[in-house]
Formats: structure tokens, sequence, C-alpha cells
């Protein structure tokens, strides 16, 4: 008995010592404590990279946002078309987002102040009403919201919004003048306009000169026709002056313009060109002098004079007048001549010293000056 007992302890011990002899299995190994028992997989997995716009290849120009709305019937709102063709008589009421709005409208309701037009603020939106429309009223509607830093106001760009109404009235194709007569100037070194708007917006246009008659094509490289503008002169010359007038038809239909008169302009545009002279240089006592201030300008530029005289801290009596005439320079040729003139009477110790001129225009600013004596 105790044989068979020793002979199974020492099976069971040699058992025990090939198991522990033994390699363990490749890719295996004790599990730890609490280890997920999800067998791991060898598939490549590629990480996600987020994507980032390259700032360099984005417009960095900030994009136009259209802030207008043409009010409906019934209380509807919808954007307007970049241009309209309403009838006559109709009532347009336009709003734009933004507690700061300036408007833009056709310069024919701001010269007399029409009251059938009315601009006002909300706290949201301004609102653009004009009531009992013609056909005068033809033009560019616009508005544009403002940044403000207290009563300093700037346009913002990226807030806008506008449309072009035609409206349409019976026996008027054109927008109506008013006046019967209009003076157009040829500048060399600008566009010139001859303003013949329609009212129609599938109206055919053309250009006519009085004498010789003939029609005067539009070829797209001296003249070209704007429908908001009329027909514009690209590069005007001494050649194109003369007396024209347009031509609209439409619908069976045609009609005449008011007549133009081209004038070309010699003087070229800048600062006033200023001359002064005195009638004497050197007065005695009780005589009268005076001083000549001339400009010779654009015919459309007009000249405004400012004097400094040397009995002006005295509170000296004087007499200033200002004039100016359209005069006429060789082949055609159109000049604005202004004039101001300051006089003085029993000229006196005071009076004698220097005249100082100053003619400003829209672009800029020319003085000059002269020395009157008392002898």
């Amino acid at each position: 008995m105790k044989v068979w007992l020793l002979l199974g302890l020492l099976l069971v011990l040699e058992v025990l010592e090939n198991v522990a002899g033994q390699d363990p299995p490749k890719n295996k190994r004790p599990k730890e404590q609490g280890e997920n028992r999800i067998k791991p997989t060898n598939k490549k997995v590629k990480p996600k990279i987020p994507k980032i716009k390259d700032r360099d290849s984005a417009d960095s120009t900030p994009k136009t946002q259209s802030i207008m709305m043409q009010v409906m019937e019934k209380g509807r709102f919808q954007k307007p078309a970049a241009t309209l063709s309403l009838t006559a008589g109709q009532t347009v009421e336009l709003r734009c987002k933004g507690s700061q709005i300036a408007w833009s409208y056709p310069e024919y309701l701001d010269t007399f102040k029409d009251s059938r037009l009315s601009v006002k603020q909300h706290e949201r939106y301004g609102q653009l009403t004009l009531v009992n429309s013609t056909a005068a009223d033809t033009g560019e509607f616009s508005c544009w919201g403002q940044l403000c830093n207290g009563y300093i106001c700037r346009r913002d760009e990226t807030k806008t919004g506008s449309t072009y109404i035609l409206f349409t009235e019976k026996g008027e194709l054109f927008v109506p003048s008013p006046s019967y007569f209009d003076v157009v100037y040829l500048n060399p070194d600008r566009q010139a306009v001859v303003p013949c708007r329609v009212t129609v917006l599938s109206a055919k246009v053309t250009l006519h000169r009085e004498f010789p008659a003939k029609e005067i094509p539009a070829n797209g490289t001296d003249i070209v026709y704007d429908m908001k503008r009329g027909f514009v002169y690209l590069q005007p010359h001494s050649d194109h002056q003369g007396v024209v007038y347009c031509k609209a038809e439409a619908g069976g239909k045609s009609q005449i313009s008011i007549k133009y008169q081209l004038l070309y302009v010699e003087v070229p545009s800048g600062p006033p060109s200023t001359t002064i002279l005195a009638s004497s240089n050197k007065v005695k006592g009780g005589d009268d002098i005076s001083v000549l201030c001339t400009v010779l300008g654009e015919p459309d530029v007009e000249v405004e004079f400012r004097w400094i005289f040397p009995g002006q801290k005295d509170e000296r009596p004087v007499a200033i007048q200002d004039t100016w005439r359209l005069i006429h320079r060789g082949r055609g040729h159109t000049t604005r001549i202004s004039q101001s003139i300051i006089t003085v009477e029993d000229f006196e110790t005071i009076d004698a010293g220097y005249y100082i001129c100053t003619a400003q225009n829209l672009r800029g600013q020319t003085t000059v000056a002269t020395t009157v004596e008392f002898s």
C-alpha cells in the first residue's frame, strides 16, 4: 500500500515539472486584475486631423449684405430687384435694417424739398416713403448703414441696399426736365453726360445733332448709352460741341427730348487761376481806389471770394461786388470769368497796405495780393 502511494506521488511531481518547463504561448501574457478581456486587433487606424481653413486663400474682403426691403400689399416684404418698373401714382415704401440708416434718392426730390417724400428712422430700421409718384421721380434709391462715434459717422460698406425705379407715366418716355434747354460742358479731362433718361425699360434711345441734322452713333468707344445716366461722352473734345437732342421709341410711340447745348471747356480743372490788379498802386488822400480779383475757370464751377484789407480792423466801410459770366475764346472754347472788386472811397492813411484776395472752388483755393501806397 505504501509502495502505491509513493509511486503516485512521484508521477504527480513529474507532471508538474513538465508543465513548468514549457514556454508560454506567443502573444499571450498573464492578465491583470480588471483588464479588458476584448482581444486586441492588429488593424491600423489613421488618426483624424481637424481641417483648418487656409486664411491666405480666403477672401479677406468683407461681404456686402443687402439691407433693403420693399413693403408690398398686405404687409408683405420682398427684396427689390436691381431695376423696378412701377406705374406713376403708386406709393413706394422702402425699409433698410439698422439703427443708423442714411438715404440717397433722385436729386429732383431733394432740390424741391418735396413733401411727397418722407424719411424716418425707427429703432431697428430706416423708412423711406414716396406717395403720388411721377415720372420725374425716376432714379436710384439707395441706403446704407452708418458706424457712428458720437456725432461723427462713416459709411458701413458691408451693409447697403439700392434699387433703380422707373415710374412709367402716360405720354412721358423721358424723365421730365424742369427746363426746355440745358447746357452740357465738355471737359477734356473727364466724362460728359447728356442726361436723356427714360421711364420705359424697353425704350430705344438715339442721339441726334440739330445742325447738320444727323444721328450720332453710340459706338461704345467715344459715346455709350447708360439707362441710368444718359449718353456718356468718354473722351470729350471740341468736335463734339453743338446742339443735340435725344429720341425715344417704345410701344409704337416716339418722343423728342429737350435740346442740349454742348460747350467745350478750355480751362482744365483745378484750383482757381487767379490774378489781382489795383486801379492804382499809389493813391492820394481823398481819392477813390478799387482792386479787382479775377478768376478764369470751368463754366459750371462756382468761385467764392474772400478779402483781407488794411482798414478791416478799424471797420473801414468798403464796397465789395462779385460777378461772373461766360466768355468764348476761339473755336467755341468756353470759359467762366468770375470777378470780385473791392472799392474804397476817400482814401486815408489807414487804407494803405496789402489787399489780399482768396478765390476758392471745390478743387482748392488760390490767394493773391497787391500793395496800395499813400502818396
